[in-house]
């Protein structure tokens, strides 16, 4: 069934996958600019590198918090409104992280940091739903793979841009500081923070911009209720969202799965540090996991669904990153990263496949069931800082650990893929 309005053309529907896809090369710029904030307030702050993986501790744990009240404000607003506001409360965030960084106040700015999460929950929760259900649900992987392309190019872009304007030299930098006196270490430390504030400021006021843009533009309401019923086991029988447990394994599946793509992306310049690779390559590597994903977007956009179903490839997703990891464990130096930056191709499709698989047939449920998806981003938060924190404590078992955290988690996405997302569902529901 077509989950768009019967009035809204078909050419109205491709004007709002390219406003969507505008979205979502938003979502991915201001995520995956993390990765290097971590090298930046590790320094600017001079705190421990456990203390330095509170970026990506605070940016997701803010989804789980707020993703159920997102959902409720996105209820009373209506969703042009809710994703003009996203946008507006990202830009604040940006505003509060580039002025307290530059003051360097840590706890100010990872306070700025979740407040960009919070929109971004917000954001999160409106637009994945309505990708999935804009047309056939058997299709929404191969539209997510199209917003996921714009997602990583703009994720490819934010560590360039960011190594470019304010870590370019970090290396040097760093050991200037080791060796500054106290005075001479301050300032130093006080001109590096500051280069924070103007793309930061800047950042704030394209969102500002594209908020208002979005509250003009012709975006339709999608019926989620009518869009996303399904046929037999659907929402037409169910009183709670406790009836679907597909979407309860969904939501574990997504957990896992954002604490891998983050470990993935976000971590692997610490993976590159504990083998003693200099910082300013370490500071790139993200891009690396990036360009490996948006590789992935487009086999999956080229075989899904015509040649291979999502759920299936999902589990030939997941079997690929059980062997990635398994090769990174077992090499070293830059190899080992590059096994590392390969998950990035085995992860593309599972975030397209695990959302819509997770959401089938929840009718007047989408909605929440969504919000209890993105507040599995959370795992973005929890699986990295354990890493962070083993790491510490085993530094010459880093690898092990990574493996040791890993593994599983790609094997619970091929236990979803072949057998959780058909729990509670009829055949063919």
């Amino acid at each position: 069934m077509s989950a768009v309005p019967a009035s809204t053309p078909r050419a109205g529907m491709a004007s709002s996958i390219a406003i969507v896809g505008g979205l979502f090369f938003i979502l991915g710029f201001c995520t995956w600019i993390n990765g290097p904030l971590i090298a930046f307030v590790k320094l600017a702050f001079e705190v421990s590198e456990v203390s330095a993986f509170l970026v990506l501790m605070v940016f997701y744990l803010s989804y789980f918090f707020l993703a159920l009240p997102a959902s409720w404000i996105l209820e009373r607003t209506g969703m042009k409104k809710g994703l003009a506001l996203s946008l507006a409360v990202m830009a604040v965030g940006a505003m509060l992280f580039g002025q307290f960084a530059t003051q360097r106040w840590f706890a100010g700015a990872l306070g700025g940091l979740f407040v960009i999460g919070g929109g971004m929950a917000l954001l999160q929760t409106a637009v994945n739903p309505y990708i999935s259900i804009l047309g056939p649900i058997e299709g929404a992987a191969q539209r997510i793979a199209l917003m996921g392309i714009c997602n990583k190019v703009a994720g490819i872009l934010a560590p360039i841009v960011i190594g470019s304007l304010v870590l370019h030299g970090i290396g040097d930098l760093d050991a200037q500081v080791q060796a500054a006196d106290a005075a001479t270490r301050t300032q130093l430390l006080n001109d590096f923070a500051a280069k924070i504030h103007a793309p930061y400021m800047v950042i704030a006021g394209v969102l500002l911009v594209v908020a208002v843009g979005v509250l003009f533009s012709p975006l339709p309401e999608v019926r989620a209720a009518e869009a996303n019923a399904g046929g037999a086991g659907g929402s037409a029988d169910k009183r709670s969202i406790f009836q679907f447990p597909h979407l309860w394994l969904g939501v574990l599946c997504l957990f896992l799965y954002v604490g891998a793509e983050v470990m993935a992306g976000d971590a692997i310049g610490t993976y590159g540090n504990g083998f003693g690779l200099p910082l300013d390559s370490t500071k790139l590597f993200t891009s690396y996991t990036l360009t490996a994903m948006l590789v992935g977007y487009l086999v999956g956009l080229v075989l899904i669904p015509r040649f291979v179903s999502q759920e299936r490839w999902l589990a030939v997703s997941a079997a690929l990153g059980v062997l990635f990891c398994v090769g990174a464990y077992v090499t070293r130096d830059y190899v080992s990263v590059g096994f590392v930056a390969a998950l990035g191709f085995a992860n593309a499709m599972m975030w397209p496949a695990i959302f819509p698989l997770a959401i089938r047939g929840l009718g007047r449920f989408t909605q929440t069931g969504s919000a209890l998806l993105v507040m599995g981003i959370a795992g973005g938060a929890i699986i990295p800082q354990l890493f962070a924190l083993l790491k510490h404590q085993y530094p010459e078992q880093f690898q092990l650990v990574f493996a040791a955290l890993m593994v599983p988690c790609y094997l619970y996405i091929l236990f979803f893929a072949v057998a959780g997302q058909r729990a509670g569902r009829a055949h063919g529901g």
